[in-house]
C-alpha cells in the first residue's frame, strides 16, 4: 500500500531476494525490480525526484564512478516491461530506518546526460522517466482502432517495439509515450483475437459502429486491470468473460488459463511469422 513503511531487509529482501545494498534490486525469482531513492544519493550526483508536474519521477541510474552503462540494475529498469517485471519504488527514510512505498511505476522513457561521479569527474549519466502505473483499462487508450487497414505482422512489430522505452531529452513526453504504447498494444491484441474471445473462443457479442467486433482488452494476472502493457500480458476477451475474471468465484483460475492460452498463441505466431519470412526469403 502506498505510504506504508517496510523493513527493507525483512519485508523485501528476505522474502523476494535482490541486492540489499544497491539502489536497484531486481528479484531473480519474482517479477519485481525494487527501486530505492532518498537523500543519500545526492552526494553521488543523483537527482531523483518528481518533475514539475508531479506526474513524472526522475530516477537516476546505477554507477558511482565512470560512465553509467546499461547493465545490471540499469538494464533491469530499461527492460522491465520486456522482461515482464514490475518496478516498485521505495523512499529510504535514513540509515537503520524503514523504507516507504511510493507505488508501482513504469519506465516511460530515458535520457542520457552528463554529470559528476563520486570523484567529481564528468561522466555519462542515465536518467529514467518513471510514471505511476495507470490502473485504467486499455479500453481507454486514446484514439480508435483501424485494424482492417493493418496486417497483424505490422501491428505486432509496433507493439513489441513500443515495449522498450525510447531515449528523449524531453520528460514532458512521458505520458504521450505511455499512451502510444498502450494504443499499440491494444491494436495488436485486438487484431490477434480477430473477433474471437481469447478465453472462451466465442465470437464477439456485437459489432461496433465502425464495423469491428467488440472485445475488451484485459491485463492478465492483474485483476485491477493495471500493469504491464506487453502483448503476452494482455488479451482480448468478451465483456462477460472480463467481468467473470474480475468478480467471479473462478476468476483466478480463468486468468491462469488465459495466460497459458496467450503464451501458446504467441508461440504459434512466432513460428508462422518465421516460416513466412523464410518463404519470402527463398
Amino acid at each position: 500500500m502506498i505510504g506504508e513503511k517496510y523493513s527493507r531487509s525483512k519485508d523485501i529482501h528476505d522474502r523476494f531476494g535482490g541486492s540489499r545494498q544497491s539502489g536497484i534490486a531486481p528479484s531473480a525469482l519474482h517479477p519485481y525490480v525494487f527501486l530505492f531513492t532518498g537523500k543519500s544519493g545526492e552526494s553521488y550526483g543523483y537527482e531523483d525526484g518528481w518533475q514539475a508536474n508531479k506526474d513524472v519521477f526522475l530516477y537516476t541510474g546505477q554507477g558511482q564512478i565512470g560512465d553509467m552503462e546499461f547493465k545490471l540494475g540499469n538494464k533491469a529498469i530499461r527492460d522491465h516491461v520486456k522482461n515482464r517485471k514490475q518496478l516498485l519504488l521505495f523512499y529510504s527514510l535514513g540509515k537503520g530506518k524503514p523504507v516507504e512505498f511510493m507505488g508501482e511505476f513504469e519506465c516511460s522513457s530515458l535520457e542520457l546526460g552528463k554529470g559528476p561521479d563520486r570523484n567529481a569527474n564528468n561522466r555519462v549519466t542515465i536518467r529514467f522517466n518513471l510514471l505511476k502505473v495507470n490502473h485504467e483499462t486499455l479500453l481507454d487508450a486514446e484514439g480508435d482502432t483501424k485494424l482492417f487497414e493493418k496486417s497483424i505482422v505490422e501491428l505486432r512489430q509496433a507493439a513489441l517495439k513500443s515495449v522498450s522505452p525510447p531515449e528523449t531529452t524531453n520528460w514532458h513526453l512521458s505520458k504521450k509515450i505511455q499512451r502510444r504504447r498502450s494504443q499499440n498494444i491494444k491494436e495488436y491484441v485486438l487484431k490477434r483475437a480477430n473477433g474471437i474471445c481469447e478465453l472462451t473462443n466465442e465470437e464477439a457479442p456485437f459489432f461496433k459502429s465502425n464495423g469491428e467486433p467488440y472485445l475488451e482488452v484485459h491485463h492478465i494476472n492483474r485483476l485491477s486491470d493495471g500493469g504491464l502493457d506487453h502483448p503476452i500480458n494482455c488479451a482480448a476477451i468478451s465483456p462477460n468473460a472480463h467481468k467473470e475474471i474480475h468478480f467471479g468465484t473462478n476468476g483466478k483460475s480463468l486468468d491462469q488459463k488465459l495466460a497459458k492460452l496467450v503464451v501458446q498463441k504467441e508461440q504459434t505466431l512466432d513460428e508462422e511469422i518465421a516460416l513466412d519470412e523464410e518463404i519470402d526469403f527463398d
